[in-house]
């Protein structure tokens, strides 16, 4: 096994006994990075500052004191994290040519404890999307394919670049964000793991934002144990965002104990979907199966807000897009459209946005707009709200009740074929988030853990929801799921 497709558990190891070098780490992803330029997931490449910070890792390993896990451990940075000095455009024309002269809190607490950039790995534009077909820089394609077909697959969407990378082997972990589903989906889609925690956990300065009351950073990684190590790495109080926790950070990758006994794993009915894939319902009852034959107790619970759940989502995340993406103007930064004479600043502001923005990105921008205006506020964006508070008393409730974990599918069906939803119908694409959304609607961490794969050979995750805080309870959840389904498959290699 080459050291590209090592685990960051098993690299941190090896990097401590001397086994191998961060750079020797370094260049064996960077190799296979080059050799994978057919899934577009690595949209910027930086070698150059990649093997500086390996060498400057091996420094640290080689001192008297431990380095951090991360220590010398390479990844891909969604291109959703503002680096400093390397362009950061969220996959939007609007932002061609930015580069940031700060680092986002997260890369500058990863880099802080030794991690090794690779690159900037694809998206969808601003985030917005399932299937990352609407990134300025091209899809990003998964690693998977059906068996006997060589038809292109989604990796799935915001964070598809790095999902595929990290399915791919590409590189050894990557960050991600979730407003949607975005980590848990494309994780889904690809047989990685995917946490989002809870709101607030990990901050969200330096990171563009889509929807502010919603967007959460999380780690993309092989393995549970690896999302234990990188999340705690990403974690902590930021006094520059207001909405960061000031909360004590636990050690999640001790709270990985495999013991679940006593536990109780709720199973709410509002997620058995009319026309879901026989396939998804029989891997659920697995999940269940495998988490009582663990020692914990399965319950039925009840979440009745749900259905109400993607409408309202679809208000208020296009709402706060359509106010965060208003900066984008063509003055500042980013791009600007060349004007004709006699054009007025108005002129420049419509044909810059017009250009800048990509279908989907206007689309939410105007639905936005649309629920956010004067005649539609209270009969839109205020009632959104308002099932948004309800959506969370149910799960309040639930919690209150001794319930520790939810468990429910993490998507409707197997990763579909690029271009295989029709653009003309985008509530189609949108029904990808069904079993994601409340989870962000509500604040709560959620982990996406691959389970099995379906009768095309693709696979297939289930999804754990906890208690606010609780991540360290909940990937203990998930790693008990992971044991119990040894799911080890690997995309057969064709890139």
């Amino acid at each position: 096994m080459s050291a590209n497709q090592w685990t960051i558990a098993t690299a941190r190891d090896a990097l401590r006994k001397g086994e191998i070098s961060a750079v020797d780490l370094t260049m064996s992803c960077l190799t296979a990075m080059d050799a994978g330029d057919a899934l577009n997931a690595f949209v910027w490449k930086t070698p150059e500052i990649a093997l500086d910070q390996a060498r400057a890792a091996d420094e640290r390993l080689k001192g008297r004191e431990e380095a951090p896990a991360m220590c010398g451990i390479p990844l891909g940075i969604k291109d959703l994290f503002c680096t400093k000095g390397v362009p950061s455009q969220a996959a939007s024309n609007i932002l061609r040519g930015f580069k940031p002269e700060y680092e986002s809190t997260v890369t500058a607490q990863l880099f802080g404890a030794g991690a090794v950039m690779l690159g900037k790995l694809n998206m969808d534009e601003f985030a917005m999307g399932s299937s990352n077909e609407t990134s300025c820089y091209g899809n990003a394609v998964n690693p998977w394919q059906r068996k006997g077909s060589n038809v292109q697959l989604t990796p799935g969407g915001s964070s598809g670049g790095s999902a595929a990378a990290v399915a791919a082997d590409l590189c050894l972990a990557a960050t991600g964000t979730d407003t949607g589903g975005s980590i848990r989906q494309p994780a889904a889609f690809t047989g990685i793991v995917g946490i989002k925690p809870t709101y607030g956990r990990v901050s969200r300065w330096g990171i563009v934002a889509f929807a502010s009351s919603l967007d959460q950073a999380g780690p993309m990684t092989k393995t549970v144990r690896d999302a234990a190590i990188m999340l705690g790495a990403m974690v902590g109080h930021d006094p520059k965002d207001s909405t960061s926790a000031d909360l004590p950070v636990p050690d999640f990758e001790a709270a990985l104990t495999g013991d679940i006994r006593g536990k109780v794993i709720g199973i709410p009915r509002e997620y058995r979907m009319d026309g879901m894939p026989e396939e998804i319902e029989a891997l659920w009852q697995q999940g269940i199966a495998m988490l009582k034959d663990a020692g914990a107790t399965v319950r039925d619970i009840s979440l009745p807000h749900t259905k109400y759940a993607l409408p309202a989502y679809y208000v208020i995340a296009p709402a706060e897009a359509s106010s965060n993406l208003a900066r984008y103007d063509g003055v500042r930064y980013g791009h600007r459209a060349a004007l004709s004479a006699g054009d007025s600043i108005t002129d420049m502001y419509e044909k810059t946005r017009a250009e800048g923005f990509g279908p989907e990105v206007q689309r939410r921008i105007m639905v936005g707009t649309y629920v956010l205006s004067a005649g539609f506020y209270d009969a839109y964006y205020n009632r959104a709200r308002k099932v948004r508070a309800l959506i969370k008393r149910d799960f309040e409730t639930v919690f209150a009740a001794g319930v520790d974990a939810i468990l429910t599918p993490a998507t409707p069906s197997a990763a579909f074929g690029l271009g295989e939803m029709s653009d003309a119908d985008p509530i189609q694409m949108y029904l990808n988030d069904i079993f994601t959304v409340t989870v962000n609607l509500a604040g709560l961490p959620g982990v996406a853990v691959p389970v099995g794969l379906d009768a095309q050979g693709l696979p297939l995750g289930l999804q754990l929801i906890g208690r606010p805080w609780e991540e360290a309870a909940l990937l203990n959840c998930a790693h008990v799921l992971e044991s119990r389904a040894g799911f080890v498959a690997k995309a057969e290699k064709w890139w």
